[in-house]
């Protein structure tokens, strides 16, 4: 089972116009559905018929609204109520921009007490109590920390997952990805921006080492069109997703992560899943919300890309890593 956490999610609504245009009145195409991160991620795992379960707060009438969207589409989730208001994030996609233009509006969020917090973290341990019975189990934490919480929340669920053997992919930015680090995930994944803002460097490769160095398992950094590197104790690699005119870009970050849930959960080697996590990216684009893909741009697009190594030498900037090595992103059960 992989279950997949998303602290702040939102009722995502898309917008679909020709053309935004500041101080006119547009009458788009609409639609609305569940969103934050680690929905999206579950959405797209439960599209590929993996087993999941996306465990979310919910509140006030937008949270109810989530909810039912998740019923209705049949993705497993389990909601913790909460006092405050879901929030909403609207996407304004442009049909006849030449590059797929999609402007976003995202509201802040709720604030978690410490009890509601207490009830996740409570939720989750006993899915993953759970999900030790299945070896091909893995832990989601996408998106950023809601007001309430302090930047070390994440640490602790990848410290409760690693003690109970299950692997942990963190997907988050700022602070809160740095504390995380220091519970050794298995897997982050920014993008290269987010990596130039957590580390203060200049350069995405010499970042995604420091990220190693500070704790990761492995770093797997997204820049748009230019595709997919994996820096890892082992190599690094890079999959470029074919290119694509237009298309809504939103949750194509998500699609990544589900693939290289996939990949965690099942030992598969890292050029293999880094190629799958850039074709379901790319066939999440040519639709017009998160979490839905493509099945036949995904197909195509992934018997045409490969990933090719990349000169890197990982285990210089991985001084204290002394566990035994192989071509796998990291086996179900974390090595350390």
């Amino acid at each position: 089972m992989i279950v997949t956490v998303t602290l702040n999610p939102a009722l995502d609504i898309t917008y679909t116009v020709p053309e935004l245009r500041t101080g006119t009145t547009h009458r788009p195409q609409v639609i609305a559905q569940a969103g934050g991160k680690g929905v999206n991620v579950a959405r797209t795992l439960h599209a590929l018929g993996r087993e999941t379960v996306a465990v979310l707060p919910l509140g006030g009438f937008d949270g109810e609204a989530v909810r039912a969207e998740l019923e209705t589409a049949g993705v497993p989730h389990l909601a913790i109520p909460i006092s405050g208001a879901t929030r909403r994030t609207v996407t304004v996609v442009e049909t006849e921009s030449p590059h797929g233009l999609a402007t976003g509006f995202n509201e802040a969020g709720p604030e978690l007490t410490a009890e509601e917090w207490a009830e996740i973290r409570a939720a989750v341990a006993s899915l993953l109590e759970t999900a030790t019975l299945d070896t091909a189990s893995v832990l989601v934490l996408s998106g950023k920390l809601p007001r309430g919480l302090a930047d070390d929340a994440y640490t602790g669920l990848i410290t409760l997952a690693a003690g109970l053997g299950v692997p942990t992919i963190l997907d988050t930015e700022g602070a809160a990805l740095l504390a995380g680090l220091a519970a050794h995930p298995a897997i982050v994944k920014p993008n290269a921006h987010e990596l130039l803002d957590a580390t203060g460097l200049d350069d995405p490769a010499r970042a995604a080492a420091e990220l190693l160095k500070l704790g990761a398992g492995a770093v797997v950094s997204s820049d748009g069109p230019a595709g997919l590197t994996a820096l890892t104790p082992d190599g690094a690699w890079t999959a470029r997703p074919p290119r694509i005119d237009g298309g809504n870009p939103t949750g194509a970050g998500d699609a990544t992560v589900a693939a290289l849930a996939v990949g965690l959960a099942d030992g598969t080697p890292w050029p293999e899943t880094l190629a799958d996590a850039a074709a379901l990216s790319a066939a999440t684009v040519l639709t017009d919300r998160a979490g839905v893909f493509d099945a036949d741009a995904y197909r195509r697009f992934r018997s045409a890309i490969v990933a090719r190594p990349r000169d890197a030498h990982p285990h210089d900037a991985h001084p204290h890593d002394t566990r035994p090595h192989d071509a796998h992103p990291q086996s179900p059960r974390p090595r350390s």
